[in-house]
């Protein structure tokens, strides 16, 4: 095993920061030249009528997926170094839901929301500010929720385990999910999409 780097001690802290800066601007470049800094075009997707967010985040999602698979089937990704966020189901359920709420609203998601403030586009400017906004009060008013941010804790759950599946299983049916997923957003892009 040699991966991952940081966990096996072949870089530093230093190191790790700026690699994590660099693949940051690469992400964000990556994100502005697929039109992702338009909130128009990412609100579309709410309207039917342009799926790319959809096809563009599960081709991300099989890409990493398989790609983390098969490293660790050659023994060159150790997944138990992986870092995973704790599951804490509740929460994270009205933290996805208030987010999508404000996807809707703003047309960002907080990604492409500073991907739109870096090249200067005054909406994603307030998207940032009204985000920094929401955490701050988030902040203050946390010790009346803080009950809530431990409810429905279920440790480091993986779909695989939830799911009692092996983990390449789980992997083909997502892939399956996706296809699916492609093919129903075409059909809805041809009946709702602009007529070029």
């Amino acid at each position: 095993m040699s991966a991952p780097f940081y966990k096996f001690d072949l870089f530093g802290y230093e190191t790790g920061l700026v690699i994590a800066f660099l693949i940051g601007v690469a992400f964000g470049f990556t994100l502005e030249r697929a039109g992702f800094s338009s909130s128009r075009k990412l609100a579309l997707q709410f309207y039917l009528r342009d799926m790319t967010v959809l096809k563009v985040m599960f081709t991300a999602i099989i890409v990493a997926m398989t790609g983390l698979l098969y490293l660790n089937l050659a023994d060159v990704l150790d997944m138990s170094k992986i870092y995973l966020n704790p599951t804490v189901l509740y929460p994270q359920m009205l933290g996805g839901a208030i987010m999508g709420v404000g996807f809707v609203i703003g047309g960002y998601c907080p990604g492409t929301s500073l991907v739109a403030s870096a090249i200067g586009k005054i909406d994603g400017f307030f998207y940032v500010g009204g985000a920094l906004l929401g955490m701050l009060i988030y902040g203050e008013v946390f010790p009346f929720f803080q009950d809530l941010t431990t409810s429905g804790a279920m440790g480091n759950a993986t779909l695989s385990d939830w799911l009692n599946l092996r983990p390449g299983v789980v992997a083909f049916l997502v892939i399956l999910m996706a296809l699916g997923l492609f093919y129903v957003a075409e059909m809805l892009e041809k009946r709702f999409g602009e007529k070029a």
